[in-house]
């Protein structure tokens, strides 16, 4: 019973067992000495693994739901710990026992807790936790992390509530909360220019699995932002479809979500930026649903400041026990998918668990026709690994081309000649690190003919902790929404005396239309409400009531946003249909200012 996977730098499969899974069920522990960690190699290039290798079995790592390869490190994610092993020797062994990156994670033998660790360009791990994670404690277990934003990271809803994602450091140190309020977000997927990609299971039987474009620091739905209540609690404006009402999706503050994809159990999800296979698959999700027995892709088109998207089958079988658990991509191209291979998943509940008789398998994926041989080049450069299509690969040279700073800008250089944006992307974040040369570098990606590539400059000069005021008012008029986008998220928390006449000028570029640009709007203004939205006020003067402008409002929460939110209520030219859009928005209203608004209202109802 897989059930999470990675592929090393060599091509070879890691796995962590689930056999014992959840102790509180009438089967009990059925492997005593406790779950493992496997490793399975193909030592004849035939395409078949023929060589099974156990690294570290232990109570500790009962069905562990998250492992990453990362050189001589390996992470594994088993609420209520990440835990970290070494192998330094490379005897396939771990060297001892694992030491603790986070702890306090809930979800203990349940699917919703600590999930998988993935690499990302800009050097960092990427993680997340479902809605019964909720929190993260430093690895003593005494306190509650508390991270970049300044918010501890306690699940009570002050801000963050449900599942989480987040980055950090190598080390742990450094973490940034990026979304929350998901119900299980089983993996995250980060591309080569920085942008965050997940699935998350709805309450399950109400068709409502989605896949999200992580904007970075959104709340994603899943309960009341104001009051934690479920999707079902009646509210004013509620949507009329189940999957929209289950996110909350016409509340303020509620980013988007880029597909529903209906019924199912969603699990794994990568990234494939390999080209053996088939173009349609080239850039995008590869995912992972155990309750329909499949594995999709989601090509993406740009929309806006957000996506759109579409379902392609990469695997589906007539099986009933067919479970795919998680998908990646090895070093030559192919993509490999773990079968946790059982009549049932998620609930608790698992068919197979007779000592002995459980069965799991591992599939790999190559173009139909093409050769099945699986073999990987021995004598590669740092180079030709950070073009990889697989993570580990990309981990072990950005770790060597970063270690050896400017002397490797020559080799940087070509690759960010190359027609291939992606690499063009993988190489800009190493250069734009190199002492003295950051700004060269970064300056050149903000004026770049592509956007992806503008946007990924953007990003690291935030992470980097340059002055991004200049950088926004260079692109504050950019033809991308999605540039613009980014400038709207790299001005929150901003207190230059520049950003809020910045923020009004991005707020003036809004169509009236375009919901996830408008919700990057929203992210800014954070704790500077007053602000921002004042700049914009002074900005558009009485121009202000125009459906533009009816967004902007509905979307603020300012002390101003009450008296205008009324304004537009009491307007003879508002429709009643669209009434209850602004009666909801007072909700997250707060102070006098709201009150005096109230009475109003009221006043002119009688």
């Amino acid at each position: 019973s897989p059930a999470n996977m990675d592929i090393d730098a060599e091509g070879r499969v890691w796995v962590t067992e689930g056999v014992n899974y959840r102790l509180f069920k009438p089967w009990g522990k059925i492997q005593p000495k406790g779950d493992r960690i496997r490793i399975l190699e193909d030592t004849d290039g035939d395409g078949k693994a023929d060589l099974a290798k156990t690294f570290y079995q232990g109570n500790d790592v009962n069905a562990a739901l998250g492992i990453a390869v990362l050189g001589t490190k390996v992470i594994i994610s088993c609420s209520p710990k990440v835990l970290l092993f070494t192998d330094e020797n490379g005897d396939d062994k771990a060297d001892g026992p694992p030491t603790v990156l986070f702890s306090g994670i809930g979800g203990v033998d349940h699917d919703h807790g600590a999930h998988a660790f993935v690499f990302g360009p800009d050097g960092k791990l990427y993680f997340n936790v479902g809605n019964n994670g909720r929190q993260l404690k430093t690895p003593d277990g005494k306190k509650f992390i508390i991270d970049k934003a300044g918010n501890e990271v306690n699940g009570n809803g002050k801000p963050y509530r449900q599942g989480l994602v987040f980055r950090c450091n190598l080390d742990g140190s450094g973490v940034e909360t990026l979304g929350f309020n998901f119900r299980n977000n089983f993996e995250v997927a980060v591309d080569s220019f920085g942008t965050i990609w997940q699935s998350d299971n709805d309450d399950d039987g109400n068709r409502g699995v989605r896949i999200n474009f992580v904007m970075e620091f959104g709340n994603y739905g899943y309960t009341d932002e104001l009051t934690g209540a479920g999707w079902r609690t009646k509210r004013t404006n509620q949507e009329k479809d189940v999957p929209s009402m289950h996110w909350y999706q016409n509340d303020p503050g509620v980013i988007p979500n880029l597909l529903q994809t209906g019924q199912g159990s969603p699990t794994g999800i990568a990234i494939y930026e390999g080209d053996l296979l088939p173009k349609v698959f080239q850039g995008q999700m590869m995912h992972c649903d155990a309750g329909p027995r499949i594995v999709r892709a989601y090509p993406v088109e740009k929309n806006g400041a957000g996506y759109t998207g579409k379902t392609v089958s990469m695997l589906e079988s007539k099986d009933p026990w067919y479970r795919p658990s998680d998908v990646c991509t090895a070093p030559d191209g192919s993509v490999f998918v773990a079968d946790w291979h059982d009549g049932h998943v998620g609930g608790h509940h698992m068919t197979d668990h007779k000592p002995g008789q459980m069965t799991g398998r591992i599939y790999r994926l190559t173009p139909k026709g093409g050769d099945d041989k699986y073999s990987i080049a021995k004598k590669r450069t740092a180079l030709s690994m950070l073009t990889s299509p697989n993570l580990a690969s990309r981990y072990i040279a950005w770790q060597q081309l970063n270690a050896v700073g400017a002397k490797a800008e020559g080799t940087l250089a070509k690759l960010w000649q190359d027609d291939d944006q992606r690499l063009r992307a993988r190489a800009l974040h190493l250069l734009a690190r190199i002492d003295g040369l950051e700004k060269k570098y970064i300056d050149a990606a903000l004026g770049d003919d592509n956007s992806d590539i503008r946007i990924t400059g953007l990003r690291i000069a935030r992470e980097r902790g340059h002055d991004i005021i200049p950088l926004v008012k260079q692109l504050a008029d950019d033809p991308s929404a999605a540039v613009r986008r980014e400038c709207a998220i790299a001005l929150r928390h901003n207190d230059s005396p520049a950003a809020p006449a910045l923020w009004a000028k991005l707020a003036q570029q809004h169509d009236g239309a375009d919901r996830w640009y408008l919700e990057a709007l929203g992210l800014a203004l954070d704790r500077q409400q007053d602000k921002f939205f004042g700049a914009w006020l002074e900005a558009v003067g009485s121009n202000w009531d125009t459906p533009v402008g009816r967004d902007i409002v509905w979307r603020s929460r300012s002390k101003k946003t009450p008296d205008l939110l009324v304004k537009i209520l009491l307007n003879k030219k508002t429709k009643e249909a669209d009434k209850p859009r602004y009666i909801r928005a007072l909700d997250f209203q707060s102070g006098p200012e709201k009150d005096a608004a109230l009475l109003k209202l009221l006043g002119a109802g009688s």
